[in-house]
């Protein structure tokens, strides 16, 4: 082990210690494990801050990464936490739950052994499990992994950030703004789709825009670099409809954020898409119907936006406290 890793292994079971020592008499409602990334960032980030918010406006008090003696329940998040830290602090009697998305190995494309890790801390430590879908949950079946006491939740967004714009300009005499969203340059978020809409769909008839880490090579795209929420949302209320071209993404937090910024959206029939989007869209399988797809949602664009309806972080929170075993006021 190089001398670096080893000074940072030192210094991460020094902070567990010391925060073990300091936590032996305290309490707090709800212990998370996450370490968060500053935005902007991923879907896991945003929900999770969106889920802390709407927890805390309960008068629920919410520590991070630790687990006070008195904490009654623990909340963590996929393999985005110190699973050592995290065994430290589990004999102390909190309800744990594990919030799980994927498989990883299945949207990412290749296996690194995430998804058998994650399985071992489950089976190790939860007494239950999130699901962000039944994708999510019947592929992780379908593999033979098998966690907890399976519930399906499903993500929500912070409505303070992300909601519809007061008034929409109508479409007579102007383009179809399409955007399109990711903080991951994977190709299996929709590369290929995307450099092809570029150079196939009419330039008079749509108006194309990527938000995020651009994959490169996104001829007749306009190339916005990542934004962090608030500059995002109003972005997104300044079009008219998401493109969503993903593989087996299991609960698309970019594509939540749209949808609650009254974006119908034209989808990739995979991963947890048509549970999210609904009849507020129009689904494509194939990359050469992506075209097709937002044709047919650009004309029928008012009946797809009525037709929008997702969760609130209100219910989504009161799923998750219910699994959690705690109360509090709405």
């Amino acid at each position: 082990m190089r001398p670096r890793r080893i000074a940072r292994t030192i210094g991460r079971r020094l902070r567990t210690e010391l925060d073990l020592r300091a936590t032996r008499h305290g309490r707090a409602d709800l212990a998370v494990f996450h370490e968060l990334a500053p935005s902007p960032s991923g879907g896991g980030h945003q929900f999770i801050r969106a889920l802390v918010r709407e927890i805390e406006r309960r008068r629920l008090a919410v520590e991070l990464n630790r687990v006070s003696a008195e904490t009654p329940a623990c909340l963590f998040n996929s393999f985005n936490f110190d699973f050592e830290r995290l065994r430290r602090f589990a004999d102390r009697g909190a309800r744990m739950v594990h919030r799980v998305d994927g498989p990883i190995g299945v949207y990412r494309g290749f296996d690194d052994g995430t998804d058998t890790r994650i399985a071992e801390v489950n089976a190790e430590l939860a007494a239950a499990t999130i699901f962000q879908s039944r994708f999510s949950l019947e592929k992780h079946r379908e593999l033979g992994l098998r966690l907890r006491a399976p519930v399906v939740i499903p993500n929500a967004v912070d409505p303070a950030i992300f909601h519809p714009p007061e008034s929409r300009d109508p479409l007579d005499g102007r383009r179809v703004r399409v955007v399109a969203v990711s903080w991951s340059d994977n190709p299996r978020k929709g590369t290929e789709v995307l450099r092809a809409l570029g150079t196939r769909v009419d330039p008079k008839r749509f108006e194309l825009t990527f938000a995020g880490r651009s994959p490169g090579g996104l001829t007749g795209w306009k190339v916005v670099t990542p934004l962090a929420s608030e500059g995002l949302a109003e972005l997104l209320r300044g079009q008219d409809v998401y493109l969503a071209p993903s593989y087996d993404d299991p609960c698309s937090n970019a594509l939540l954020e749209a949808l609650a910024c009254g974006l119908p959206a034209a989808y990739r029939e995979s991963g947890g898409h048509p549970e999210l989007v609904g009849d507020a869209g129009v689904p494509f399988r194939e990359d050469a119907e992506a075209g097709e797809a937002l044709e047919r949602l650009a004309g029928e664009l008012e009946e797809r936006r009525a037709s929008i309806s997702t969760r609130p972080i209100s219910w989504v929170a009161d799923r998750y406290l219910e699994v959690l075993g705690l109360r509090a006021s709405p």
